[in-house]
């Protein structure tokens, strides 16, 4: 065990141990990356007349996927919020295949009430379900700080 503990005082085990990104950053860094998202569909169907909603799910995808698969592991609503997402095994960025696998878990943490999402709430490792899907993990910044050549 690495002696780190979260808020709750709980202890992990791994590499990727350590503090977690609370609930309202992670609904923050959600927020701020939905209304990215949402004006850039707006606009692609706005200009394609009814196919930007199927862009806009293949924009989504690249965007989640580019973005958390790489170094940084971070997202533009999460670097405003200093959080960013790594391996729970051990602590490295997860890459761009588990990033993909993470936001097609998205779409099944929704599905039920949003219950995927919440699932962070009680869960030991404060994992959602497309944490858990991917083995990552959301951690501040602080705690895990970026590659220093990103």
């Amino acid at each position: 065990m690495t002696g780190f503990q979260t808020s709750q005082g709980q202890g992990y085990t791994g590499r990727g141990s350590g503090p977690r990104a609370g609930f309202w950053r992670r609904f923050a860094a959600a927020f701020i990356d939905g209304i990215l998202l949402f004006i850039v569909e707006f606009a692609l169907d706005a200009a394609l007349k009814g196919v930007g909603s199927a862009l806009g799910l293949i924009v989504s995808a690249s965007y989640f996927t580019y973005l958390e698969g790489g170094a940084r592991g971070q997202t533009f609503g999460k670097s405003a919020m200093g959080i960013r997402v790594i391996s729970l095994e051990d602590g490295q960025p997860i890459g761009y295949g588990r990033a993909f696998i993470r936001w097609i878990g998205r779409i099944v943490s929704a599905v039920v009430f949003l219950l995927g999402y919440l699932w962070m709430l009680w869960d030991r490792e404060s994992q959602t379900w497309h944490d858990k899907f991917a083995g990552a993990v959301v951690v501040p910044v602080s705690a895990y700080p970026l590659p220093i050549a990103v």
